[in-house]
């Protein structure tokens, strides 16, 4: 069995030593470029509002994935009212606007998700969700629980902003609107995965790519990042062991699938403890739902589990996949059962990386959106995001930006995904200012 060892304390070092010097470079280099962050937050000043605006009809009319359609159609109107050139239904319900400067450059592309989830909103807000809808063939109550209204509201106001000062360009902006990062509806295809099957990255073809994503557990004026993997990888599994049923006065007289279910649940849990580095990076093998049997003296013929997986690189992902298959078949093969693995069951979504390179390069430009003291290097974070997609085929750089009111615990604030989860409306202005800036900063490096 393979054991997994820490990488060498001279690796960490020396990529810290880079990022020191690529910093120090950047901003010795952003000195020399022109810099449009006043012009920016001027303009970010007289649509606020707008965007606040925006931000309060979409979340009152939420739309699940692959279904956004008054979403997708406020979004072209206003970029098609900027005089920027629009595709629709790319990805289903997916909107690109493409903008040209008026000087050559670089293409940047940044995303935005537009999709909410199947929860009742418990807000007392003027703007509150009451909407109902059919999901996976039951009626369920529709809210944008995660921030995805933020998000679609922020790209449009940049949409704004940028066509606003379209001279100073030096290049290309693609602007991205996603639907379904929460999942498509099942036996659908769908979010970034398929936008980027879709040409979404050509046509022009993308250098870079930027993403944010607001955060109810940080105060609002705050930015978080992390080079490398700051989102983990995801992958679902399915487990199905099959033993032979008996009375449940004679076990001896079957095999019993619940007992080897249970066993291989113990086991698993030895891949995290015992197998990966954690002191390099975290994984998380979790058993999430369990079914077997319908009476208490019935040893039933078959069990089911589901599960997730996280990790945070590539190798990590082959290596935790590898021993939940064997773990699992080896296990039911001592009890004398049998058991199939479905990985990955439903899903995968990729580790959210953050190009090193770029993410040093971009950094000066985070501290000057949101003030050097309020940009924060974070933790890898477990959760998973198919933005993970887009950086697979160009550069990406994904940060957070705070929603929470300040002075509040962040303990006692509604978390992402359930019916409490609510997002001060003075946060969105510093998403607004870091994602213009990013654009025009890029350029300016890249057309030295």
């Amino acid at each position: 069995m393979k054991i997994k060892t820490n990488k060498s304390h001279h690796e960490d070092t020396f990529r810290a030593l880079l990022m020191f010097i690529l910093v120090l470079f950047t901003t010795l280099t952003f000195a020399q470029i022109k810099d449009h962050s006043a012009a920016v937050n001027k303009a970010a000043d007289k649509i606020e509002q707008k965007v606040i605006d925006w931000r309060h009809d979409i979340h009152q009319n939420p739309e699940l994935g692959n279904r956004e359609f008054r979403t997708a159609a406020l979004i072209a109107k206003h970029l098609e009212s900027l005089g920027i050139d629009v595709q629709t239904k790319v990805g289903v319900t997916g909107v690109v606007g493409i903008l040209k400067g008026d000087k050559p450059g670089p293409v940047v592309a940044l995303r935005a998700d537009m999709d909410a989830l199947p929860v009742e909103e418990k807000n007392d807000l003027p703007y509150a969700s009451k909407v109902k809808t059919t999901y996976n063939g039951n009626e369920t109550s529709v809210m944008h629980a995660c921030g995805h209204d933020g998000h679609v509201a922020i790209l449009m106001g940049v949409a704004e902003i940028l066509s606003g000062m379209k001279t100073d360009l030096k290049g290309t902006v693609k602007f991205i609107f996603q639907p379904a990062e929460e999942g498509a509806p099942k036996g659908e295809e769908g979010g970034a995965a398929l936008m980027v099957n879709e040409g979404a990255l050509e046509n022009p073809k993308v250098d870079v790519i930027f993403g944010l994503h607001m955060d109810a557990g940080t105060e609002i004026g705050k930015i978080s990042y992390r080079p490398a993997g700051i989102m983990a990888s995801v992958n679902d599994m399915k487990i199905t062991v099959k033993g032979k049923p008996a009375h449940g006065s004679s076990p001896w007289a079957g095999i019993d699938p619940i007992v080897v279910s249970a066993q291989i649940i113990t086991s698993l849990q030895t891949i995290v403890s015992r197998n990966v580095a954690l002191t390099n990076n975290a994984a998380v093998v979790t058993i999430g739902a369990i079914h077997g049997g319908n009476r208490s003296n019935i040893i039933p013929e078959q069990v089911e589990m589901l599960g997730t997986i996280r990790t945070f690189t590539n190798e990590d992902e082959a290596f935790v996949l590898k021993r939940i298959r064997d773990i699992v078949e080896l296990t039911a093969q001592a009890a004398g059962a049998t058991a199939t693995v479905e990985l990955p069951y439903s899903m995968r979504f990729p580790v959210t990386f953050n190009d090193e390179t770029l993410t040093g390069l971009m950094l000066s430009t985070l501290e000057k959106s949101a003030g050097k003291d309020n940009v924060l290097l974070i933790p890898a974070i477990t959760g998973a995001e198919d933005f993970s997609f887009f950086a697979q085929k160009v550069p990406g750089l994904y940060f957070f930006v705070g929603a929470m009111t300040k002075g509040k615990d962040p303990k006692t604030v509604g978390d992402h995904h359930t019916p409490q989860f609510l997002m001060d409306d003075n946060g969105f202005k510093t998403g607004v200012n870091a994602l213009s800036n990013l654009v025009f900063d890029y350029m300016e490096l890249k057309t030295q």
